[in-house]
């Protein structure tokens, strides 16, 4: 269920500009106002609003009305292969105005990757010339350009908004998206509780019916009106009787993680899992292979999903090996520091600038689902050696990774002690309610 909303926790201030724009010429109020988001439709045609302002008659005009007061606005949301270059030339503004865009800096070229269902504000003159542009690059940031001259000053600032605690609290009977969406959280905030809490609880096997859990999100309003969600702040939950909690926290030099309420961090070195998978379709051990037709060992887990799910690398390290390797298929090979190597088999490509010798994150895209070499469908074969001897990765006890510095634990603890008393409070209820 979705608990009370607490008490506004933070408060942003932003620069004056990014918010509406309102002008008032001897009591004539033209206002010009966003719509939200969700009003506006995702893949649809191209919206556009032109809002010309009213200028009275020069007789009862005080003062003179700014130039830049008789330009038209126009508010447009990115179409399914839009670029900027397709957007400029349905408002008629020219492949050279582009240019002058992209031109604004290394901010501006953000541009140049536009995605379905972002919007663009446009102040355009009466001469067809682009005058201001307002970029909305997600729900927190805005970028604004403002011509001058043949040129445009790129400015970034924060959108304003009002950043609330979201809280969510249930109980699961069936499915954790089941329970989840039931309880109020978005599919991708749910994906983040499972991202978070991955290096501990296998979603995809360990979850059992009674299990619980709860969350503190943010949520972003503007004008009263929600606009959209940010991350999990703070978490707990509970599988099979074991509790686990995280709390989201930013170093003072600008890292940001999760950590235990002990400031340890809640992942590990290595991901349990390289790939969302629909099922386990072989096991490590011994098994009758289907396409040699004889007993053989399996030195790894095989996870069954759809040809091209993206594979990520189960660690940090460096690529040893890319390419083609008999039954295997297509594989990659990466050797993380001195003990510890994964392999990943009958991949069906690799991702671009993965090669012999390159360095990987953990949670980077390596290659694709497939199904080259002796495989009899889409799958991913997976392995985990330790001093090179294989060992089960369903299993085998993975490292942690670095805890928190001490000089930042003082500051954690402060930051922290407010998020978890307020979990303890959401938690109760649920906890209360399971009982009866």
């Amino acid at each position: 269920m979705i608990m009370e909303r607490p008490p506004m926790r933070y408060l942003f201030t932003f620069p004056s500009w990014a918010g509406a724009v309102t002008l008032t010429v001897l009591g004539l109020c033209a206002v010009l106002i966003a719509a939200p988001l969700a009003a506006q439709g995702r893949g649809g045609a191209m919206e556009e609003v032109v809002l010309a302002l009213a200028i009275p008659p020069a007789s009862q005009q005080a003062t003179p009305v700014p130039e830049e007061e008789r330009d038209h606005w126009r508010r447009v949301t990115i179409r399914p292969g839009d670029t900027l270059y397709d957007l400029f030339q349905r408002l008629d503004l020219g492949p050279v105005q582009v240019q002058q865009v992209l031109s604004a800096g290394r901010s501006a070229r953000r541009l140049a990757r536009l995605t379905p269902g972002e919007e663009l504000e446009l102040r355009i003159d009466d001469s067809g010339r682009l005058m201001e542009l307002i970029y909305y690059p997600d729900a927190r940031r805005v970028l604004r350009l403002v011509r001058e001259g043949r040129r445009f000053r790129a400015e970034s600032g924060e959108r304003p908004m009002d950043v609330w605690l979201g809280q969510a609290s249930a109980v699961i009977e069936n499915s954790l998206f089941e329970a989840a969406r039931q309880a109020g959280l978005s599919d991708r905030l749910t994906m983040e509780l499972a991202e978070i809490f991955g290096w501990d609880i296998d979603f995809a096997l360990d979850i059992r019916k009674g299990d619980r859990f709860s969350v503190l999100y943010e949520e972003f309003y503007r004008d009263g009106e929600r606009i959209g969600e940010g991350h999990i702040v703070a978490a707990e939950f509970v599988n099979q009787g074991k509790t686990f909690r995280a709390v989201r926290y930013t170093t003072p030099d600008g890292r940001t993680d999760y950590y235990t309420p002990e400031g340890r961090s809640v992942r590990r070195a290595f991901l349990r899992t390289p790939v969302q998978f629909t099922r386990i379709s072989s096991r490590f051990g011994r098994r009758f292979h289907p396409l040699l037709n004889r007993m053989r060992v399996h030195k790894g887990v095989d996870y069954a999903a759809p040809r091209g799910t993206p594979v990520r690398a189960a660690g940090d390290g460096k690529v040893i090996f890319r390419g083609r390797k008999g039954g295997y298929g297509k594989v990659v090979i990466i050797q993380h520091g001195q003990r510890y190597s994964t392999l990943y088999a009958h991949l069906n490509g690799f991702a671009r600038g993965i090669r012999t010798g390159k360095r990987v994150r953990q949670g980077q895209t390596i290659g694709y689902v497939g199904s080259t070499g002796l495989a009899t469908g889409p799958h991913l074969h997976y392995e985990f050696r330790v001093n090179g001897v294989h060992r089960n990765p369903l299993t085998v006890r993975l490292p942690q990774a670095a805890p928190l510095k001490k000089a930042y634990r003082d500051d954690f603890q402060r930051s922290a002690r407010g998020l978890l008393a307020q979990l303890e409070l959401l938690t109760r209820p649920t906890v209360a309610a399971n009982r009866f």
